[in-house]
C-alpha cells in the first residue's frame, strides 16, 4: 500500500470523475494501445480494472481527507501496462494537489 497526502480535500466523487475522464485517454496516448480499463466507485473505493486481461483490480484507491491511500495488485507489479498506468496516477494526483505537491506518507 502506498499513501499519499495531495495537502487538500477531495471528495471521492471528485477523484472518481478525474480518472474516467483522463485516465484511458492518457493511457492511449503513452502505449499507443487501445485497452481501456474500466474506473468506477465501489462501495468507499475506486478500482481500476481490465477483465478481459486481468483478473481482479490493478489499483484501489481510498480517499482518507487529504490523504489518497492506494493498493497495486501484487500480481501485476512487473507489468507493463500496470507501470504505465501507476505514472499516469502519479501525475493525475500531483494535477489535483495543491500547488502540484504530494507527499509520500507511506510506501509498503
Amino acid at each position: 500500500m502506498k499513501i499519499l497526502n495531495i495537502h487538500k480535500k477531495i471528495s471521492l466523487g471528485q477523484l472518481l470523475h478525474l480518472l474516467q475522464e483522463k485516465l484511458n485517454p492518457l493511457f492511449h496516448q503513452q502505449r499507443q494501445s487501445n485497452i481501456n480499463f474500466t474506473i468506477e466507485s465501489i462501495g468507499s473505493f475506486i478500482e481500476i480494472y481490465q477483465p478481459e486481461l486481468y483478473e481482479g483490480f490493478l489499483f484501489q484507491i481510498e480517499v482518507k481527507g487529504r490523504e489518497l491511500w492506494i493498493t497495486r495488485s501484487e500480481h501485476y507489479v512487473d507489468d507493463v501496462n500496470s507501470l504505465t498506468l501507476e505514472s499516469i496516477l502519479n501525475e493525475l494526483f500531483a494535477e489535483l494537489a495543491k500547488d502540484g505537491k504530494v507527499t509520500l506518507v507511506l510506501e509498503g
